[in-house]
């Protein structure tokens, strides 16, 4: 019996089969983390956008920018859209027409493996580490999704779940 043949790929040959430039704007997926509590968890989201091609929408807390350059550990810049009101900036996408989705322990969600890739523009709604999305931004969602879980935690990391479900909406997993 014989193993499977691996061979692993150079840096090089990834870089080659990538985009051939950043981007300025990728304009359809965007994770939007508008309450966080812990900057490491926007580095972690930060190089999850790069990773799916998405952009982040963040507000304008005095120790976002800072938290955001200290965890960017792609050391290049990155697509960032400043809100400094968090509810008007989800209205405003809603009002556009963009799909807003928020990841929510709640009696109508579905299930992150049920959820297919983003085919609108769409706003991934993140809430805050311990108390989730504010009621007044529940009512601006059109789904909201859950990731099932096995065992004795609450829910995942918001940089976690975050990473999971922009993979899923973006169509890699």
């Amino acid at each position: 019996m014989s193993g499977l043949a691996i061979r692993v790929r150079t840096p090089s040959e990834i870089r080659r089969s990538r985009r051939s430039r950043r981007h300025s704007c990728w304009d359809h997926l965007y994770a939007a983390p508008l309450w966080p509590l812990h900057g490491a968890n926007l580095g972690t989201l930060a190089r999850t956008c790069d990773a799916v091609g998405a952009c982040l929408a963040l507000p304008r807390f005095p120790w976002v920018p800072e938290a955001l350059a200290r965890g960017n550990t792609l050391r290049k810049p990155l697509c960032v859209h400043w809100t400094g009101d968090p509810l008007g900036w989800l209205a405003r996408q809603r009002e556009r027409g963009v799909r807003i989705v928020g990841v929510e322990l709640a009696d109508e969600a579905v299930r992150l493996a049920d959820v297919g890739a983003a085919q609108t523009k769409t706003v991934l709604v993140l809430g805050h580490e311990q108390r989730g999305i504010p009621p007044e931004a529940l009512d601006l969602l059109d789904t909201c999704v859950e990731i099932p879980m096995i065992g004795i935690g609450g829910s995942l990391n918001v940089a976690v779940a975050g990473s999971l479900a922009l993979y899923k909406l973006s169509g890699l997993m």
